[in-house]
């Protein structure tokens, strides 16, 4: 079986698919990804029916990330100590709840707008755990030599699904309606807390250290590795910024469809499949690649590409050429975003592994707080369309200031060799 590992084609492409524990967890994620999104675009849709608030929908996707804000340093510190499979197992039955709870909440008549914000927040909570074990919990499925593949692998499913799931959900909205969604997001975890359960043991498990440390001394021990490593400090300092600014399509593109392009519930989930398609693109991309090692330049061309792609699509005024100009920020985003992860994951030592995917956590969902009432003010005041515009100037300019800076760091410290810039 080895030997046929090795001489497959597809295991040369994408080597991290050769280990079955990874093969297992990368399936089922599959299917639980598109429930996921499928709620996602429900919930949206929702909420601007109840309101017809771009506002009020920033509100709700704020509150789904506020916990990132508040736990997500605590949060690495306790995943650092914590066997990661039996973490998963909770967050991932806490989110199935949650879901059958909303499809009840929805199929009844009992939804209000307060109890979508609880919700979100408690899932925000669950998410803060959830997100960064899984991301640490990769390392222990296919080891330090194929990472950055199976990192991009994650990042291509998380896509796929970002194609299919809003396709679905809008097919569903329009026939049955939105508690279809969240029962079939619900379902979908069925599949993922059985592989968990019975996934064969876990081959480059790290050795759990013990917790000699307070909680404060290690949150601060992992914030004083970060500062010290500049490479993985620039590229949170990066993900943060575009974060807020550039990747505020759960708020902007609903906005998009149903105030500034007209379109119905199955329109903003072609337009979300649109997003999706060129993500999925973006993050082969980024696997094929991956077998090259570490892929900084990458990294700049999806966080200029973020930028250059909002101003495009605010420039658009055709259903048509915003659903073709979001494929290509969809693509920019994973590039950016996939090659960030990669590059954390392989410069940490394993021992801040949880802890700094936390601080990762934050920057990249931390500040969707930020982020959602930003981009759902700015649209309250001028429509979509200009903050896309508004958006994509500002990081083009952030990102012209980080090169400068980076040019500089290389001279005045003499790593003339970097292959960062």
């Amino acid at each position: 079986m080895a030997s046929l590992h090795k001489n497959n084609s597809l295991y040369r492409a994408f080597p991290a698919l050769s280990h079955s524990p990874f093969r297992w967890f990368w399936g089922g994620q599959i299917i639980s990804l598109i429930g996921t999104w499928t709620q996602n675009i429900g919930q949206a849709w929702l909420v601007l029916q109840l309101t017809n608030s771009p506002f009020l929908l920033g509100l709700v996707a704020a509150m789904q990330f506020v916990p990132t804000m508040l736990f997500s340093l605590q949060a690495g510190a306790w995943i650092d100590h914590l066997p990661k499979r039996k973490v998963l197992i909770a967050t991932q039955t806490v989110m199935m709840i949650l879901a059958f709870a909303l499809a009840f909440l929805v199929g009844s008549g009992s939804l209000r707008y307060w109890m979508l914000l609880v919700m979100a927040f408690i899932l925000g909570v669950t998410n803060t755990v959830d997100v960064p074990t899984r991301q640490s919990f990769i390392i222990e499925l296919v080891g330090r030599e194929h990472l950055a593949n199976a990192i991009a692998l994650n990042s291509a499913i998380f896509n796929g699904a970002r194609l299919v799931g809003p396709a679905i959900a809008g097919v569903i909205m329009g026939i049955w309606g939105p508690m279809w969604c969240f029962l079939i997001n619900g379902l979908s975890f069925i599949g993922v807390l059985a592989i968990l359960i019975f996934v064969p043991a876990i081959p480059h498990q790290e050795k759990l250290t013990p917790k000699k440390e307070t909680l404060r001394k290690d949150i601060l021990n992992g914030l004083s590795y970060i500062r010290k490593t500049p490479s993985i400090l620039i590229v949170m300092m990066m993900m943060g910024f575009l974060s807020t600014i550039a990747m505020n399509f759960n708020v902007l593109v609903p906005v998009l469809a149903k105030i500034d392009l007209q379109a119905e519930a199955l329109g903003y989930g072609l337009l979300m499949s649109a997003l999706g398609l060129g993500a999925l693109i973006g993050a082969l991309t980024v696997a094929i690649r991956s077998a090259e090692g570490p892929q900084p330049r990458l990294l700049l061309v999806g966080a200029f590409g973020l930028g250059m792609f909002n101003v495009v699509v605010g420039l658009q005024n055709t259903y048509f050429f915003s659903a073709f100009f979001l494929a290509f920020l969809g693509w920019s985003m994973i590039v950016f975003s996939a090659s960030a992860n990669s590059l954390i994951q392989i410069t940490v030592d394993s021992q801040y592994r949880g802890r700094v995917m936390s601080v990762y956590n934050l920057v990249f969902g931390g500040m969707i707080p930020i982020g959602s009432l930003y981009a759902g003010t700015l649209s309250d005041l001028w429509g979509a369309r200009i903050t896309f515009i508004i958006s994509g100037t500002i990081t083009l300019l952030f990102m012209g200031g980080i090169v400068f800076w980076l040019r500089r760091y290389r001279k005045d410290e003499g790593h003339e060799n970097s292959s960062f810039v």
